[in-house]
């Protein structure tokens, strides 16, 4: 396979003898051998170009990963997780919110997150925001700063993100919410099995449709099966007749539940036209932790069941090295890498890298990953020519091509942030 100081540095190109999967096409089947042309900033079907023999190069359009938290991302080194819990996720979270996170602190790490996902071929991404006051008035300002100075790289869409027990939809969270659509953002929110849980809903609903918002959920990350709070939400859509795009991330109660609530469950999400997100590799990292035994389940939610329904299902990175996941880099082939796995992807439906490209594009309003004649030439090019070659090694050595050219994929150094790491 060629890599990037063989492609042309200016004029149009064709790169032929190519792997993609034919989903990106709007046909069936797998992996299918194409040919496609770099024509400036996008792709054409042009002919009399230079030609480039790929050697059967595996190229995927950039990604887009729709549920991420870059304001919380590479705190690690400062406030590490005591135990690997999610409880220990939360409170040490916490801490180091109150301690810490001034526009500075959540600029510079939020700057560094998004080099990385650009140098791993991320074009798009939606982050949740700790919204609580007095967090919410300083991290939507520096949201909508970096939005505005990675425009034309990576499209960035916000979320705001609040426990249900921690708001007051008439009080507080009504302010949060106006400063969510002065900022043009998403309305978010942690669901859990609180004992007035379908008036907050309610109240939640009527704040976003107030403000013409969609909405975005966190929703039984959880191992306990009497966890529903997603049936709750399903149910509420319906009862509201709320008609802008709703996604629900986690659901992982869903895998311990009985299969008849559990399905039931899938059957009302798919009525009410629900996106569901699942993110494997933090799922996997918090879900079913205890000191001294082995986790017998991997955190996934039910994406084949929802798949077969018609729910729109992704994939996506979340947490990075922070305390709910210590790990992951933005990177989008890794989370396709590990999904792949970790539920079970392979020897299944061909069009499953929808659930990278597609269906995080549909669930956040944006344009559809294409590579038709006439879609961006923003590419990501593996040295692989199946998925078995694609999915064995960390592809380290791909090329990004964005607008037709090929990046620096040089990642920033972790040193950058040690200044911040200090703590009193």
């Amino acid at each position: 396979m060629n890599d990037f100081r063989t492609l042309p540095a200016s004029g149009p190109f064709r790169l032929e003898n190519i792997t993609i999967p034919a989903c990106l096409l709007g046909q069936a089947g797998g992996l299918i051998r194409h040919a496609l042309s770099v024509d400036g900033a996008t792709l054409s079907d042009r002919r009399d170009v230079p030609a480039i023999d790929m050697g059967g190069a595996l190229v995927l359009p950039c990604f887009i990963d729709m549920h991420t938290h870059l304001d919380k991302g590479h705190i690690w080194p400062r406030s590490p997780n005591p135990d690997g819990s999610f409880m220990g996720a939360l409170t040490t979270v916490g801490a180091d919110r109150e301690a810490n996170w001034s526009a500075e602190d959540v600029r510079s790490r939020m700057d560094f997150a998004l080099r990385c996902a650009y140098a791993h071929g991320t074009r798009a991404i939606r982050t949740h925001l700790d919204s609580i006051a007095p967090q919410d008035a300083i991290s939507w300002p520096v949201f909508s700063e970096m939005r505005e100075k990675w425009a034309g790289r990576i499209a960035l869409q916000g979320a705001a993100l609040a426990g249900v027990d921690k708001v007051d939809m008439a009080g507080d969270f009504a302010r949060t919410a106006d400063i969510v659509a002065e900022h043009g953002g998403v309305l978010g929110l942690v669901t859990y099995s609180v004992p007035d849980l379908r008036a907050q809903l309610r109240g939640f609903f009527k704040l976003a449709m107030n403000r013409g918002l969609e909405v975005d959920f966190h929703a039984d990350e959880t191992g306990d099966p009497a966890a529903a709070t997603l049936r709750m939400i399903a149910e509420t859509v319906l009862e509201l007749g709320y008609d802008k795009p709703v996604t629900v991330g986690h659901c992982c109660a869903l895998a311990v539940q009985p299969e008849s609530e559990a399905l039931e469950t899938l059957d009302l999400v798919a009525k009410a036209g629900i996106n569901i997100v699942s993110l494997p590799m933090c799922n996997m990292y918090l879900q079913d932790r205890s000191p001294g035994r082995t986790p017998r389940w991997r955190g996934v939610t039910l994406v084949h069941e929802m798949k077969a329904r018609g729910i729109n299902v992704a994939f996506a990175s979340d947490n990075t090295r922070d305390p709910f996941y210590a790990y992951g880099d933005l990177d989008m082939v890794e989370v396709l890498r590990e999904a792949t796995r970790i539920a079970h992807l392979d020897h299944s439906d061909p069009d499953w890298p929808d659930a990278f490209l597609a269906n995080p594009a549909r669930a956040c309003s944006l344009d559809a990953p294409s590579l038709a004649p006439g879609a961006p030439a923003d590419l990501v090019i593996l040295r692989a020519r199946s998925w078995t070659e694609a999915l064995a090694r960390p592809q380290s050595d791909r090329i990004v091509l964005r607008a037709g050219r090929a990046i620096d994929r040089t990642l920033p150094d972790y040193a950058e942030l040690d200044h911040l790491m200090r703590t009193p």
